[in-house]
């Protein structure tokens, strides 16, 4: 029977060093490993959807053949287009204010105002329409104005005018003052018709569609800006004036 000699390892085998360990990598090739691994980008939150604008419309003429529910139609139907407004019509032909204001209005007067003031209260902003006779505005919207104060303080105020040559632009330029008094703010562009009877077909659409619902737009773009940024500062800081 044979048997297996297992040699003895030799002296310098054994003496033989074990090997080095791998060197550890350095800070530079740890950095540069790290910027080459693709990242995730951090999630961006999407908008938040803000609520609609409050505006009320008010139809500033009660004028007997008035054409101003002609010209409240079409821009109501442009305000529909869009979901960042809350419309509400308030008509001045609806109401029976008297002109003698009172601090302390009879209960006939206080239902007459029950109609508009809650409404102009609530509103965030404003479209007044109105003509022009004798080179101003009517005297039913102006009455509507004074009768009311607080309501209008802050707030931004579009206008929209019509009427013959001048399209309702002398009536627009006295509103600012009124409004300015009242502490409100008249956005800068407007929307008028000249020779609004005729700028109309008879369904009450314009014959010339394109240039007023770009002005329309233009204006509601501003109003709602103005509404969202005043509503914002009245929430932050109560106006002074």
């Amino acid at each position: 029977m044979k048997t297996a000699t297992v040699a003895a390892p030799s002296a310098a085998a054994a003496a033989a060093p074990a090997p080095a360990p791998a060197p550890a990598p350095s800070v530079a090739a740890v950095q540069a490993a790290l910027s080459a691994e693709p990242r995730a980008e951090p999630a961006v939150p999407g908008p938040v959807a803000e609520p609609p604008v409050r505006v009320a419309v008010v139809i500033g003429s009660n004028r007997e053949g008035r054409f101003g529910p002609v010209v409240a139609g079409w821009l109501l139907d442009r305000i529909a287009e869009r979901d960042d407004f809350l419309p509400e019509v308030l008509d001045v032909a609806s109401v029976d204010l008297p002109t003698a204001l009172s601090s302390s209005p009879s209960p006939a007067v206080a239902a007459e105002l029950a109609k508009v003031t809650p409404a102009l209260a609530d509103a965030d902003a404003f479209v007044v329409l109105t003509p022009e006779y004798n080179h101003s505005f009517p005297a039913a919207l102006k009455n509507l104005v004074d009768w009311h104060y607080g309501e209008w303080r802050a707030k931004p105020v579009a206008l929209v005018s019509y009427g013959g040559v001048s399209g309702g632009l002398r009536a627009v330029e006295h509103l600012r003052q009124v409004f300015a008094e009242l502490h409100a703010v008249t956005v800068r562009d407007t929307v008028s018709f000249h020779g609004a009877g005729a700028a109309f077909d008879e369904a009450g659409h314009p014959r010339d569609p394109a240039g007023p619902a770009a002005a329309a737009s233009t204006m509601l773009d501003q109003l709602g800006w103005w509404a969202r940024a005043l509503k914002d500062a009245r929430r932050r800081r109560p106006y002074a004036g």
